[in-house]
């Protein structure tokens, strides 16, 4: 049976997981393949370092270039994360005609275009499950089982260190920096977690589900993003009790050519599928012309999840290169417009702390009326000092909401704008 040689960019948590799993998998994926999986060279920061991975210390090196020239090294693998120097090893693979599987999402959403012209110049395989949801099959489906579908909306859960803070907060009553100290404590955030709550993660996988859905090129700048720094207990304990639960959703449309990708904290009635989808776990919900409503669901990071999916593509790859073929490459041959997010329609949330006094409500509600963001309900918490109003919204333009917030704050009698998040009611 023919073996073929695998270099592992990387040996952190998510290449170890891999060179465990291609080892103890073997005779699986041998019976499953027709093929074997061997892990010809490693490249990592310090060779001598001791590992628990089943890899000879003979196969590992500092230098990068080594194992992608390496004649052993039939296959790529990219696990290094980051843009440089992963982009120019991933390029230096594809002029030596080696195919390449990345679970890489910054480089991808950064670098795609240059990526999947350098691999279709060369009729190679790039192959990128891993980079988005963890191991859940999603990439693959949508490329694949769906080319025949026009998808609409993908909306998911991308984020699962984010995703546990918000179920630490709504569940349990934490603050933001209490649920972020815990998610730090058990691994699930780096000590500088601004990745994660800042929404860059999200709004890097937000590109490439849209690029993949819309058949288009979306890189990471295209997406408008917003973190979760700013929800605040407040504003979960008025979501809970209007029957809402708060997420931090990356939210990709395709309407009358264009393409709006947001990443943004939504409330969202506690009735839909994704307000379940509770802690670090990942959940997509991809709503098509034909097929309705689909929900992908899983483990959206850790070393076993991930490396589950890079041993799926690993196979495929391996797969092409020993029986012939190619797998479906770029598919965003299309040039379509990105809407400014200003143009966007949504629902949206406010909270005011005011002054109690009467006439208050009907001076502010004739500021939204001036702007055109129609009041769906509104009411009075508190009185006094404590005076606050919580509004909900119909479907508003985002440049208007705006431009409402702007004069809202400039009001003798609004003496805060508390929170402003968008809602999910009229999708």
């Amino acid at each position: 049976m023919r073996t073929v040689g695998v270099g592992l960019l990387g040996c952190g948590t998510v290449g170890a997981a891999v060179a465990r799993l291609l080892h103890a998998h073997a005779d699986d994926i041998a019976m499953r393949a027709g093929l074997r999986l061997e892990v010809a060279r490693v490249a990592v920061r310090d060779p001598g370092r001791p590992r628990d991975v089943p890899v000879g210390p003979d196969r590992f090196t500092a230098d990068p270039m080594a194992v992608v020239a390496d004649p052993a090294v039939e296959v790529v693998c990219e696990l290094m994360g980051g843009v440089d120097p992963a982009r120019s090893l991933v390029l230096a693979a594809f002029e030596r005609g080696k195919p390449v599987v990345t679970a890489n999402k910054e480089l991808l959403a950064n670098h795609g275009r240059e990526l999947f012209d350098a691999a279709d110049g060369r009729g190679l395989d790039l192959y990128f499950e891993a980079a988005v949801g963890g191991g859940i099959p999603l990439i693959r489906p949508l490329k694949g089982s769906l080319a025949g579908e026009r998808v609409a909306r993908i909306i998911g859960i991308v984020n699962g260190t984010t995703n546990l803070i918000l179920t630490r907060m709504s569940e349990d009553g934490l603050s933001f920096a209490d649920a972020l100290a815990e998610a730090q404590r058990l691994g699930y955030a780096e000590a500088d977690p601004s990745a994660d709550v800042d929404g860059h993660d999200a709004a890097a996988k937000c590109a490439i589900l849209a690029s993949i859905a819309f058949n288009a090129r979306v890189v990471a700048g295209d997406v408008y993003r917003e973190g979760i720094a700013s929800v605040s207990a407040e504003d979960i304990a008025f979501a809970s009790r209007l029957g809402y639960v708060v997420k931090l959703l990356a939210i990709a449309e395709l309407e009358d050519g264009e393409i709006a990708a947001r990443v943004h904290p939504t409330m969202l009635p506690a009735a839909h599928p994704l307000a379940a989808v509770r802690g670090p776990f990942n959940a997509v919900f991809v709503q098509g012309e034909h097929a309705g409503e689909l929900m992908f669901y899983g483990r959206g990071a850790g070393g076993d999840p991930t490396a589950t999916a890079v041993v799926g593509d690993l196979v495929a790859v391996a797969r092409h290169l020993v029986h012939g073929g190619r797998g479906m490459g770029c598919t965003c041959r299309l040039e379509r417009r990105i809407r400014p997010i200003e143009r966007n329609r949504d629902q949206y949330y406010l909270l005011l702390e005011v002054v109690d006094r009467p006439g208050v409500l009907a001076e502010i509600a004739a500021v939204f009326g001036r702007h055109e963001v129609s009041i769906k309900s509104v009411w009075q918490e508190g009185t006094g000092e404590d005076a606050q109003l919580v509004f909900i919204t119909h479907r508003a333009r985002e440049g208007a909401l705006r431009e409402t917030v702007e004069e809202l704050r400039g009001l003798a009698v609004v003496e805060e704008v508390r929170s402003v998040l968008r809602v999910a009611d009229e999708w």
